[in-house]
């Protein structure tokens, strides 16, 4: 029985150091010349337990880099580096007002221990005690640390995981990244001018910033129910509408039960607040309406902020940039806007891609070849029902030897995933392409160029194509090309085209492949908010990318 007892007794004895935190009780030092000493020896101990527990030194706090900060202190004989003597050093004060103010980066305080800083700040003004322990400035010095990592690899690299373009040279961040940047800090004793040089430095991005602080200044910071909408879940989607629409005070927040006609007059209330139609309707664009707080909008800024980190450190002197949510093309040269045109992009079923390419030749009066996919999915199932489809569209059917076949003359039925045959629409004022097309090398099938459908680009929203760029301004885009080509060009021959002679084949309907001498970079992006004048723009998620972001990085927020 005694030998019994003695086994319990050790068990929880191990049980109890296992579970006990090194970083929860008390140490007093009352000699601020010793607190020093004793923030070396806890360091040591608190980051091994760190390293064995997933990064938490007690039960608040986690770090998020844990094995790069103990590299770091270890390098550095696990000195304290941000306070001396119980008192923070100037360096300190210097990143808890960068983390306090960090909103104007996009940034969030919360992901650097803000609240738990900010609480240690004020007890040391409070409570001269605080100053004797220390298992506080050990916290401090960690978490200082480990923010100072985090918001360092946040301005440099983004919170998001970069897509198979957006690859921008900062994908291979290593712990020197971190310990040389700290390193930095503490010999020049300013942290300012490092953090801000880690920054982007494309236009774009410093005109979203200098319109945050305006943004955040007149900000609406209360937190509203989220809406996924379509939800499989209608009955809990429309729980949520109902919680929504009391939060907003459109509906009676004392009333538990509410039947339709209640919340259709409850949304009418909150359209005719906004200055919409008020119909009472649930569509998705009452629901991104309802969503569209200031909260989630500066998660919005937060994940365009990241975008422009995606984007190689040094772009081209000249390229052609087309943000597929603002429907606009920009020529830029020398980081100055040349001109702006309006442009048609993808439905959300048939996308406009992401992409870098290069322009790489021009076509007068193009025919169109139309791709598989728009066959597959429109076409076949149209020819299976009518094959006199293709002549009221104007389309050709054409088989490998580029022989015109009769579309009367194939069983149609036969084909479910396409066809061995090429459909192609003829040049002219009618052609899905207009009269103009720019080439780029692209596995998506897809250019940008003029449209028979010049209408289309009255209308606000412009996602109306198959995946191709539609460009109003085509021709100022073919003449700069041509006048950069002539500008450069250096061969004793002389050049095969000029603007002039583009403009005598439109005139002439004369069909011409145009070779581009100094190719044009060509970016299209997916860009949903700017800056212009101090203020941001907001663009609609038309995609729906950042709606997807913001349930994998900021759902929490």
């Amino acid at each position: 029985m005694f030998r019994l007892l003695s086994f319990s007794l050790l068990v929880l004895l191990i049980i109890s150091c296992e579970s006990k935190h090194p970083a929860t009780e008390k140490q007093i030092v009352t000699i601020p010349e010793e607190m020093d000493k004793k923030v070396v020896e806890n360091l040591k101990y608190v980051l091994q337990y760190a390293l064995d527990n997933n990064g938490k030194i007690n039960d608040s706090i986690r770090l998020s880099i844990a094995p790069v900060v103990d590299s770091f202190y270890h390098k550095n004989e696990y000195a304290n580096i941000w306070s001396k003597k119980q008192q923070w050093v100037p360096l300190a004060d210097s990143l808890y007002t960068f983390i306090e103010g960090c909103e104007a980066y996009g940034l969030y305080p919360s992901d650097y221990h803000y609240k738990h800083l900010a609480l240690f700040k004020h007890m040391l003004a409070i409570d001269s005690l605080v100053k004797t322990d220390a298992n506080e400035w050990t916290k401090a010095d960690l978490m200082l640390t480990d923010a100072f990592m985090q918001i360092s690899k946040h301005l440099k690299q983004g919170r998001l995981l970069p897509d198979s373009i957006s690859l921008s040279g900062n994908s291979g961040i290593t712990s020197n990244f971190f310990i040389k940047n700290l390193n930095t800090v503490i010999e020049k004793k300013s942290i300012t001018y490092l953090l801000n040089s880690l920054e982007p430095k494309h236009t774009g991005y410093t005109e979203l910033k200098k319109g945050i602080k305006s943004f955040t200044d007149s900000m609406d910071r209360k937190k509203y129910t989220y809406l996924n909408y379509p939800d499989k879940d209608s009955v809990s989607f429309i729980k949520k509408l109902q919680k929504r629409l009391q939060e907003g005070e459109y509906l009676d927040a004392s009333v538990t039960h509410t039947d339709s006609a209640d919340v259709a007059d409850a949304i009418k209330n909150f359209q005719k607040r906004r200055g919409i139609k008020a119909d009472g309707k649930i569509t998705s664009s009452l629901v991104r309406s309802l969503n569209s707080t200031d909260v989630e909008r500066f998660k919005r800024i937060a994940i365009n902020t990241d975008r422009y980190k995606q984007l190689p450190e040094n772009l081209p002197e000249k390229y052609v940039w087309v943000n597929v949510p603002g429907y606009y093309m920009r020529v830029i040269d020398n980081d100055s806007i040349v001109f702006e045109s309006k442009v048609i992009v993808g439905k959300p079923a048939t996308r406009t891609p992401k992409l870098n390419s290069v322009i790489t030749d021009m076509v007068t009066y193009p025919q169109w070849t139309i791709p598989n996919s728009i066959i597959k999915n429109e076409i076949l199932p149209a020819m299976k029902k009518d094959p006199g489809y293709l002549a009221r569209k104007g389309f050709h059917l054409v088989d490998l030897k580029g022989e015109i076949i009769d579309p009367y003359s194939v069983d149609w039925a036969r084909y479910t995933k396409g066809i061995p045959y090429k459909i192609v629409q003829g040049s002219g004022d009618d052609n899905a392409l207009g009269i103009f097309k720019f080439n780029f090398n692209n596995p998506y099938s897809v250019y940008l160029h003029d449209t028979n459908q010049r209408y289309l680009f009255k209308k606000a929203d412009r996602a109306l194509s198959h995946g191709c760029v539609r460009v109003q301004d085509w021709e100022k885009l073919a003449f700069f090309i041509a006048e950069n080509d002539s500008l450069h060009h250096n061969s004793d021959e002389p050049l095969s085209y000029n603007a002039d002679s583009i403009k005598t084949w439109l005139a002439d309907r004369e069909r011409k492949r145009i070779i581009v001498k100094n190719r044009i970079p060509l970016s299209i992006r997916y860009f949903t908010c700017e800056g212009k004048d101090g203020k941001i723009i907001f663009y609609n998620d038309i995609y729906g990318e950042d709606k997807i972001l913001r349930e994998k990085y900021f759902a929490g927020k």
